[in-house]
C-alpha cells in the first residue's frame, strides 16, 4: 500500500452520511480516473472530450479536468519547471481521486511528462481504492509538430518558448499504461471505442454504442 501523503496538522477526514459504496449504488455506476498523458497537440484533449461526451450520453457522470483549464485557476500559479510540473500533476490527481470518490469518470488530460509524477498519481489513487486508467495518447512529435495548433511548437524552435514537451523538456512514455492509442493513424471513433471497451468501469452498452459508430467526428 503506498505510504500516506503529507496533511496538514490538526486534521482528521470527515466521513459523510453514505460510504462509498453507498453512493455508487445509488448513482447506479461507480467512479474512477482516465489518466490521458502525451506529448502537446497529440490529441489528449480531443479525445478526453468525447469519452466525456459518450458517458453523459450513457447517463454516466463524466467531467475533463483539462490542463489549460486548470491552470486557469486550480494550477494559475505554477509554471513549467519540473518541480511545477510534479505539483501540476499532484493537485490534479486529488481532485481527479475526489471525483472519482463521488462517483464521476474523472478524465484528466495533461501533458504529464514524468513517470514519476505519473506514478505518484496512480498511487493515489490506490490508496483510496479507487481505479486509476492511464492511456498514453502517442502520437509522434513530427505529428505534434505538424499540427501544432497553438503556435508553440513553432515558437519554442524560434527560441521564443523554453520548457516545451519534446524540444526543450523531456517527455517519459509510459512503461505499463491501461492503453495505447496512435493519434496520427487511429480515428478518433475507433480510438473511442477501444478505450470503453477497455475501461472496467464503463458498461457494456457503451462500448457497444461506441463500437457502432460511423461518425469519425464523434
Amino acid at each position: 500500500m503506498p505510504a500516506e501523503p503529507p496533511r496538514s496538522a490538526g486534521v482528521v477526514w470527515q466521513q459523510g452520511e453514505l460510504s462509498r459504496e453507498q453512493r455508487w449504488e445509488r448513482l447506479g455506476h461507480p467512479g474512477a480516473t482516465v489518466w490521458m498523458t502525451g506529448l502537446p497537440a497529440s490529441g489528449k484533449s480531443t479525445l478526453a472530450s468525447a469519452l466525456e461526451a459518450r458517458l453523459l450520453e450513457d447517463g454516466r457522470a463524466a467531467y475533463v479536468l483539462d490542463g489549460d483549464n486548470l491552470r486557469h485557476g486550480l494550477n494559475g500559479d505554477l509554471g513549467f519547471t519540473a518541480e511545477d510540473r510534479a505539483e501540476n500533476v499532484r493537485r490534479t490527481a486529488e481532485v481527479a481521486a475526489l471525483l472519482a470518490d463521488a462517483g464521476v469518470v474523472a478524465i484528466a488530460a495533461l501533458v504529464s511528462p514524468y513517470r514519476a509524477d505519473r506514478e505518484a498519481a496512480r498511487a493515489a489513487h490506490e490508496r483510496r481504492g479507487l481505479p486509476f486508467f492511464e492511456v498514453h495518447v502517442a502520437t509522434s512529435l513530427e505529428e505534434c509538430e505538424r499540427r501544432d495548433p497553438k503556435g508553440l511548437y513553432a515558437r519554442a524552435r524560434a527560441g521564443e518558448l523554453t520548457n516545451l514537451t519534446g524540444v526543450g523538456a523531456p517527455y517519459e512514455p509510459p512503461e505499463a499504461p491501461e492503453l495505447v492509442v496512435d493519434g496520427a493513424a487511429e480515428p478518433l471513433h475507433e480510438a473511442l471505442a477501444r478505450l470503453l471497451a477497455a475501461l472496467p468501469t464503463v458498461a457494456a452498452a457503451s462500448a457497444a454504442s461506441a463500437a457502432a459508430s460511423t461518425n469519425p467526428g464523434s
